[in-house]
């Protein structure tokens, strides 16, 4: 969804993000072996995305809001989705612009500027990014569950589907209802799901024609 506003996705290079195996900046291994290098990793991303802005797609989807109730549920880990408009967001993986504590990870706080080391929570500990790295648990996802469960209709834009376990939230929908699904290189068929529509598309183009296919 963010790759048109200019930020980069790790499956779309080989494992990569930004030129690093996520393994090194996006695991509690990574960090242990390395803290001064992933924390500059994120700083670098905090910065970079300060510098652009939502694209179409995000504010198309935001537009949405003015005809239907709609909940955001997504992987990506920056605030354009807020900043097109969407005013009920669910972060799966954590936010790039919020902390936490190393100790408590319910102590989160909003940190704009670099995170350094030595900068400490409230008991005394390191702070971290506050992002679902691999192999940590994921605290958002019973939500996430839950208001997939409630949805009449079901709109998957720009994944793989090869991530879990968001990528299992599809199998909670209702039974029976509208799914849309938007990737320029959908891996998954119409045939695939009861009422699946794939557009083979990038995030705002194929935003543009669903768009289309509701006013219809």
């Amino acid at each position: 969804m963010s790759a048109e506003s200019g930020l980069k996705t790790f499956r779309d290079a080989g494992g990569l993000w930004e030129g690093h195996d996520v393994m090194e900046v996006a695991s509690p291994e990574g960090w242990y072996r390395d803290p001064e290098l992933v924390l500059d990793f994120y700083n670098k991303r905090r910065r970079q995305l300060q510098e652009v802005e939502p694209n179409a797609g995000h504010r198309l989807l935001a537009g949405l809001e003015d005809r239907f109730h709609v909940d955001v549920i997504t992987q990506n880990v920056d605030d354009l989705h807020e900043r097109a408009g969407s005013s009920k967001v669910l972060h799966l993986h954590g936010e790039l612009l919020k902390v936490r504590s190393s100790l408590d990870e319910t102590r989160v706080r909003t940190w704009m500027q670099d995170l350094n080391l030595g900068d400490l929570c409230e008991l005394g500990s390191q702070l971290r990014p506050h992002i679902v790295w691999f192999g940590e648990a994921v605290p958002m996802l019973e939500p996430a569950i839950e208001l997939t469960a409630m949805a009449d209709r079901i709109i998957i834009i720009g994944t793989s589907m090869q991530v879990y376990p968001a990528a299992s939230l599809i199998h909670y929908a209702k039974p029976g209802i509208p799914l849309f699904f938007i990737d320029p290189n959908p891996n998954i068929r119409a045939t695939d799901f009861e009422n699946l529509t794939v557009i083979r598309d990038t995030a705002v183009n194929g935003m543009k024609k669903l768009v289309e296919l509701i006013e219809e």
